[in-house]
């Protein structure tokens, strides 16, 4: 009950007595709401906070986590990443084996797809965000992923590590906040993914600001938004991206950015497309990558 222990701990510290109408009686040693408060709140006893919180439940039924949830006012995704906790811990606690597939195929259909998005920066994500294929106008937006080793086509990994990638985002603050927040719901779907656990543990060591955010405990699913760029060859772009999922089983997403029509970014797009085709033919991108991704 570890990992769900700190999860609850943090939430609680994120919420005020104040953001939830209750008075703000005495000084408060630490921020966030008293386990009194989240106790009288979610309608159980102060005794049972206390046990949770330190790990010494065995278990706890979804009723009383979504009553904590909805005192906490968690968003769908943080709530759904707390039942998952709570899901794991009972697995390990009844020592369920949780298999998973080991080979990261990409069908040919979804190549297909790829290559016939030529107006749109494309690519085909992976569990842990691994960038598994991507088509001609994402390498170009991004960076020539075919020239990088395995270990690195990791979107997460380019996006603190990777100083062009890095240089990209005009609010990389946020951009890179994001992404730990995906990596977090992401770790809670995959526990025994021991990638997952080398990457967590390589950019905790070589960046101060992801080991920071990773002990918030912010959790996001990456679904939609916009995203901002500074791009040396099309200059500035203000991008709307939207996450589909592969059907099928394959732990697979197709990350799509696009321009509203008639913007200067829908300009600058144009104008990466016409440059990223005048560049020296190469074999399809995204094609020449039939390698077993990390499982």
């Amino acid at each position: 009950m570890a990992q769900l222990s700190e999860y609850l701990r943090a939430c609680r510290a994120r919420v005020s007595a104040e953001e939830l109408g209750l008075p703000a009686v005495g000084r408060r040693r630490v921020p966030g709401l008293r386990r009194e408060e989240l106790a009288a709140l979610a309608g159980v006893s102060v005794d049972y906070i206390v046990r949770l919180e330190q790990g010494r439940v065995r278990s706890a039924s979804p009723s009383v986590l979504l009553a904590l949830a909805e005192a906490l006012r968690l968003q769908p995704d943080e709530r759904e990443y707390l039942l998952r906790l709570a899901d794991d811990d009972a697995a390990v606690a009844g020592k369920v084996a949780q298999t998973a597939p080991k080979r990261r195929q990409v069908s040919s259909a979804t190549r297909v797809l790829l290559d016939d998005l030529v107006n749109a920066p494309a690519l085909l994500l992976g569990r842990r965000m691994d960038v598994l294929a991507w088509n001609k106008l994402g390498a170009a937006l991004f960076t020539d992923f075919g020239e990088l080793p395995s270990r690195q086509r990791n979107h997460i990994w380019l996006t603190f590590l990777d100083p062009r990638v890095r240089g990209l985002y005009a609010d990389w603050p946020k951009v890179a906040r994001e992404c730990v927040a995906y990596l977090r719901m992401d770790a809670v779907r995959y526990p025994d993914d021991p990638e997952l656990a080398q990457l967590v543990g390589e950019l905790s060591l070589k960046d101060k600001d992801f080991g920071t955010w990773w002990s918030d405990h912010r959790v996001r699913a990456q679904r939609q938004g916009r995203k901002r760029f500074s791009h040396r060859v099309a200059g500035e772009l203000e991008l709307d991206f939207q996450v589909l999922d592969v059907r099928g089983g394959t732990d697979q997403s197709l990350l799509v950015y696009t321009a509203d029509p008639g913007s200067h970014s829908a300009e600058a797009l144009a104008f990466l497309t016409s440059w990223s085709a005048a560049q020296t033919p190469e074999s399809r991108p995204g094609h020449s990558h039939d390698r077993e991704s990390r499982a």
